[in-house]
């Protein structure tokens, strides 16, 4: 078979750093996508949350198309006009000020990172150089942003890891407070932990490491690299609480499955990143960024975002039936909008291997949790579609 081979050649070449499912995926189109020897499949994962448009939308591929015909790359010491485009839309989407491209949720979070130490450090505030992170949550893979990641499993091997990092248990606001001291720059965490197991902060929690910022001169930091872009049915998770953030992290979503990241920030906040203090050779790529200002354009529809909200509620329902007639084998169902994890007391592991097999792409998310990620255009069939089949590869 076609793909047996492709997968010999990729166990003779490629670093062996990922968990690979045994899968050659060669095409796609909405929220379907083949593999090398033609077998389909339901992508209810769609790239991790990236392909939120479904695969190979035809408005982002047209934007791709005409700009590959113009100007693929600049560098940033000039100006273009698609990079500011997208940079009004984002930031008046945000009400933040300011926005720093990049390629990648991890570099997005490593501009987070410096900027707090640089805002800080602008304040006359030297000392101030620690940000308080949370215990399960995830931020990349960089020495900087894995060290912010509250999961030693990611760290292991890569010590010694370079300071500044403190974790302490995600949603609860007396740790946080106890937690600050003298050193501490910024708060850093996600409105819906990702790779953590999907777990929501509880209800109010934003609003409440606001004020404490507020309190104690800290910069509220939010990863919206999973959550935003309308994953969670408005355009940022962090609306939700009605907060603004000293700056946001984003990417996945963002390109609709094109590489691109950014940080979001206000205006007296970005006035630290002056010249030289920080790039990116590729950052704001202008194919990647017209093909951001097409994926925004579709998601930031107030149409769109309430159909992922109730589709979201469509979906916790029907989850929330399969825990009830499943207690022995289910735990939780957690999530919103978009974004969901259904807890699985066995070997989650298999499941997922399972649901491969009868043609549905799930992953997991922590060690037990099956995580869901369906592009926006989904239809309800289609969720049903993938409840029946994580239902049988539960029973199987």
């Amino acid at each position: 078979m076609a793909q047996e081979a492709i997968i010999e050649r990729a166990k003779a070449h490629l670093l062996q750093n990922y968990r690979t499912q045994p899968v050659v995926i060669d095409r796609g189109q909405g929220t379907r996508v083949w593999d090398a020897d033609g077998k389909s499949y339901l992508d209810l994962l769609g790239g991790i949350a990236t392909c939120a448009m479904g695969h190979c939308h035809p408005e982002v591929v047209k934007a791709l198309k005409a700009q590959a015909d113009k100007l693929w790359h600049i560098s940033n010491v000039f100006y273009s006009q698609p990079q500011i485009d997208l940079a009004e839309m984002l930031t008046q989407a945000s009400g933040l000020e300011r926005a720093f491209f990049c390629n990648s949720g991890a570099e997005a979070n490593e501009a987070l990172i410096k900027l707090a130490r640089k805002v800080q450090k602008d304040r006359g505030q030297a000392d101030r150089f620690e940000i308080i992170c949370f215990d399960n949550s995830f931020h990349g893979r960089t020495l900087a942003t894995v060290t912010a990641t509250g999961q030693t499993k990611y760290q292991k091997g890569f010590e010694p890891l370079p300071p500044g990092f403190l974790h302490v248990p995600y949603g609860e606001l007396d740790a946080v407070r106890h937690a600050v001291t003298s050193h501490t720059a910024a708060v850093l965490v996600e409105p819906i932990q990702g790779e953590g197991g999907v777990r929501p902060a509880p209800e109010g929690f934003l609003r409440a490491l606001r004020q404490l910022c507020d309190e104690r001169g800290l910069l509220l930091l939010v990863d919206e690299i999973q959550t935003g872009m309308g994953r969670t049915g408005k355009l940022f998770a962090f609306q939700h609480e009605d907060v603004r953030p000293d700056a946001i992290s984003m990417a996945k979503a963002l390109g609709n499955g094109i590489p691109i990241g950014a940080m979001l920030c206000s205006e007296s906040c970005g006035k630290s990143l002056s010249a030289g203090t920080h790039g990116s050779t590729f950052g704001g790529n202008l194919l990647a960024v017209e093909a951001a200002k097409a994926t925004f354009k579709l998601i930031a529809d107030p149409k769109l975002l309430q159909s992922v909200t109730e589709k979201g509620e469509y979906f916790q329902g029907q989850a929330r039936k399969l825990l009830e007639q499943h207690p022995q084998h289910l735990a939780a169902v957690r999530g919103r909008g978009l974004l969901w994890g259904i807890e699985v007391k066995g070997d989650a592991g298999k499941v997922v291997a399972r649901c491969r097999d009868l043609g549905l792409l799930v992953n997991l998310a922590g060690e037990k949790t099956v995580r869901f990620a369906p592009p926006f255009i989904v239809t309800r069939e289609e969720l049903d579609e993938g409840l029946r089949i994580f239902a049988r590869a539960l029973a199987d």
